[in-house]
């Protein structure tokens, strides 16, 4: 885990970045209120068609099915160019509670997938519950694989095969997942 701000590495535990003291607090301060954001699905760039929502709602249904403790949410946004976009994915992530607000830490089993349309960005933020399963490089490798729908405004296809990729990913980490879900819902 980094820094989100300065990118110095940090122990999950941390409270704050030791080099430039960042905590979401101070993040709430720099980045202002929170966009209202609708669960599963928020396109406050109305980018998306009302059936594309439909498609890709279904589809987050489906992988929550098979994975039940995961929460997925999709978040199209447009953010100024002030503050770098690991900073926006941080604090709409910690900021909205993408799994409710008692599912925090080794509980926490969120992936956010945030994008901006017009900085031409995107990133996947898992929780704590699913850093050790979901690398960083296999979920660039996702985004990767979005970028030329992206690129062409395809967004609804881009995000969907986002979202096919997590699940794959989901299931080709099968057992390890499911065993660390299992016993993170004991508690």
């Amino acid at each position: 885990m980094q820094c989100p701000y300065c990118q110095t590495p940090l122990l999950a535990s941390a409270t704050e970045c030791l080099s430039c003291r960042l905590t979401f607090a101070r993040t709430q301060v720099l980045l202002g209120v929170m966009p209202r954001l609708t669960p599963t699905i928020s396109d406050t760039t109305r980018s998306l068609k009302p059936q594309e929502h439909t498609r890709i709602r279904r589809r987050i249904e489906r992988i929550q099915r098979r994975f039940p403790q995961v929460v997925l949410q999709v978040v199209m946004n447009c953010f100024p160019p002030t503050y770098s976009f690991k900073l926006y994915t941080f604090w709409i992530f910690n900021g909205t509670a993408i799994a409710g607000k008692a599912r925090r830490g080794r509980n926490n089993h969120a992936l956010l997938l945030l994008i901006d349309p017009d900085r031409g960005e995107a990133s996947i933020m898992p929780g704590y519950g699913l850093e050790p399963f979901l690398k960083i490089g296999a979920l660039d490798h996702l985004l990767d694989l979005a970028g030329p729908a992206w690129s062409a405004g395809e967004w609804s296809e881009g995000i969907e095969q986002v979202l096919d990729g997590l699940d794959k990913l989901l299931e080709s980490q099968g057992n390890l997942v499911e065993n660390e879900l299992l016993s993170a819902s004991d508690f």
